[in-house]
């Protein structure tokens, strides 16, 4: 079945969050950020109402392609510490791009600015509770599994502010190995 062309507002989201990405938010207008993406304000609002309401697309937007992402890795992957390896690839990739964008509205969400509310709820619950499930899946017990996916989910955030401040790829990449091997021993020493 041939993909659906996307719509305008899907399209000019897509140019605001590579714009995002590359020039931060922080105190943008929407003028400015329509000049640098080839539109008007007008156009922006008529699509997302407010500054607001477009910085609430963009958090959704980027967390719902992360999470799309770790489920079609998941999906072509038998061994799930295969898939995360893979989807660890993946973010490191695009941490010098994206990751300064995920901590700046990740601090926005640390302080409650209503916008990226959504946000908030994603990072306490939505990877966590995947991590777990997975962990479940593999024969965790339910209380470790839980801790497993919060020590999980803090080792990847951790190493990827750790490559977006100091570029430091190839020592996050051996560290996030060692960690996966740690988690993965200890599965299978339990089993």
């Amino acid at each position: 079945m041939p993909e659906t062309p996307a719509g305008p507002r899907e399209e000019l989201l897509g140019k605001v969050v590579e714009w995002f990405a590359q020039h931060g938010v922080g105190d943008t207008s929407l003028r400015t950020l329509a000049t640098g993406i080839g539109t008007s304000h007008r156009m922006l609002i008529y699509h997302f109402g407010s500054r607001e309401g477009l910085l609430g697309a963009v958090v959704e937007a980027v967390e719902a392609g992360e999470h799309a992402a770790l489920l079609d890795l998941a999906a072509t992957h038998d061994d799930p510490f295969e898939a995360g390896a893979a989807f660890w690839t993946r973010v490191a990739d695009r941490a010098e791009v994206f990751a300064p964008l995920f901590f700046e509205l990740s601090t926005h969400a640390m302080r409650g600015v209503p916008h990226a509310a959504g946000l908030r709820t994603w990072l306490r619950t939505g990877w966590t509770d995947a991590i777990r499930q997975s962990y479940l899946d593999l024969g965790v017990p339910p209380e470790r599994a839980g801790t497993l996916a919060l020590q999980s989910l803090a080792m990847a955030r951790g190493l990827l502010f750790e490559v977006a401040v100091t570029g430091n790829r190839a020592a996050a990449d051996v560290a996030m190995v060692q960690w996966t091997a740690m988690v993965q021993r200890e599965i299978e020493g339990a089993t």
